[in-house]
């Protein structure tokens, strides 16, 4: 069941300057009381809410919507996320696609004179326009507070803008005036840190955000393809969780290796895929290659969500830069965005999360052990199992349809309650019950390429709902 917020209208944080310093107001974005907080698990591997219930982060990455979409534009995307199940939308302040310099749809800037320590009070009342919508409708805004473009040009079109210092004030800023609302901090912006300049940019914006925010947020941090925030950052503690883009460059990237690979890092912090390959992107850029499809985003969810995820990011190729006609696409964009927040793979996010969210989903330990070596050969096919800590469920993934051969003794009753799950359109078809010993062969109803399956399997003593099926 989605969660609902209390909503409270927002405030305006004033900006002025006394003898040269730069002064932010106590923004009135509701109370302390009030504002929806997460945290981190008792075991550090899953996110939390103030009620101490498990949150499934399933992100959007929505980059370019506080840039490009108008207030009614924006409403209808939001309300459209958060009916297919939507939990977090990852946008950015300062956005990609000249964000810098090309106004937003009411036709403003974020910064005066491209000083982060001069945000435009005009631009941030468009932001809170949508944070505030968000809220309403039970969303985290996944905030960057800047594409990495700004801090680490490489490509794209910049300008840098930021220091250490400006980095911090700026930062703290963001802290104060979302303090009290539904946010989770995400730094970077397809960017790796390349000196120590820019691993001091990015220390000081999180040092500025909760000095800001008095640590009402988590904060991670979005690197560039094929990277992962721990290999900077891992033992920050301004990090709370780990965040790694699998990204698009091939189909059937092994995004479960670099789960598995933060899920044994010490200390302990969760972790999940924030860019995975988009739907409706050119393979490796190239049309020639052919598109990901609602197959592939699939694919790169249950890899990792049963390798050790805490939650899963979705893209679309065409939502991200909210491309329609009379804009230059990019990267070959070819469908309106309007048209592409109901492709096939978003609804099929809401299925995943209605299915985790049916078996006690922080519970879940990966565990490859109990499959045959057969199951676990590396490519495409590759299939992944995780088991709950309580023995009470076992859930494994087969891509491509093969057979699984699975260990049922971890399952703590004495008989097993075996289902098929469609992930394609979330039906669950019962396949009977067996005793809770030794190992079992289970074929899935379809194969070949597109058809997935998830097999659960349940200690049926414990009466769990249907799969996919919200729990009691």
């Amino acid at each position: 069941m989605k969660r609902q917020f209390i909503h409270a209208l927002a405030g305006v944080t004033s900006v002025f300057m006394i003898t040269g310093a730069l002064f932010f107001s106590t923004p009135t974005q509701g109370t302390a009381a009030n504002a929806p907080e997460l945290s981190i698990s008792e075991n550090n591997r899953f996110i939390i809410d103030s009620n101490g219930k498990p949150f499934f982060y399933l992100g959007d990455t929505a980059w370019e919507l506080f840039h490009r979409l108008d207030r009614q534009e924006a409403a209808m995307y939001l309300k459209n996320r958060a009916d297919k199940g939507f939990t977090v939308i990852q946008a950015v302040v300062l956005a990609e696609l000249d964000g810098l310099h090309t106004p937003n749809a009411n036709g403003d800037v974020p910064l005066i004179d491209d000083d982060p320590a001069k945000p435009n009070e005009a631009y941030f009342k468009h932001v809170d326009f949508i944070v505030n919508r968000a809220e309403e409708l039970g969303l985290f805004i996944g905030m960057l507070p800047t594409w990495g473009d700004k801090v680490n040009k490489k490509w794209g079109v910049g300008p840098v803008v930021f220091t250490p210092e400006n980095a911090k004030v700026y930062g703290k800023f963001l802290g104060q005036r979302y303090k009290n609302k539904p946010i989770i901090w995400i730094l970077g912006g397809d960017r790796n840190p390349e000196n120590e300049q820019h691993l001091d940019i990015w220390n000081a914006m999180a040092e500025g955000i909760r000095n800001g925010d008095a640590g009402n947020h988590l904060i991670t941090y979005h690197p560039m393809g094929g990277h992962n925030s721990a290999e900077w950052f891992h033992n920050k503690s301004w990090l709370d969780f780990n965040m790694f883009q699998s990204g698009h460059g091939a189909r059937d990237i092994p995004n479960y290796e670099v789960t598995l690979e933060n899920y044994r890092r010490q200390p302990v912090k969760p972790t999940l895929d924030g860019e995975p390959r988009y739907e409706d992107h050119p393979v490796n850029w190239n049309p020639d290659n052919g598109w990901f499809n609602e197959f592939d985003v699939r694919q790169a969810a249950y890899w990792s969500l049963l390798s050790g995820a805490c939650g899963h990011t979705y893209g679309n190729h065409n939502i991200w830069q909210m491309w329609q006609p009379g804009r230059t696409p990019i990267s070959h964009a070819r469908t309106p965005w309007k048209e592409a927040i109901n492709h096939p793979g978003a609804f099929q996010m809401g299925i995943i999360k209605d299915l985790f969210e049916s078996r006690s989903f922080a519970k879940l330990v990966p565990d490859q052990s109990l499959l045959s070596e057969d199951n676990k050969k590396k490519g495409p096919a590759h299939c992944v199992a995780a088991r709950a800590s309580d023995g009470g469920f076992i859930l494994a993934y087969t891509p491509y349809g093969e057979t699984l051969d699975i260990n049922l003794a971890p399952i703590n009753g004495d008989a097993v309650q075996a289902y098929w799950f469609n992930p394609r359109n979330g039906e669950s078809t019962r396949i009977g019950e067996f005793k809770a010993d030794g190992s079992r062969k289970f074929s899935p109803p379809s194969d070949g390429r597109g058809n997935d399956w998830v097999l659960i399997l349940d200690d049926a003593s414990r009466n769990p709902p249907p799969p996919g099926t919200p729990a009691e």
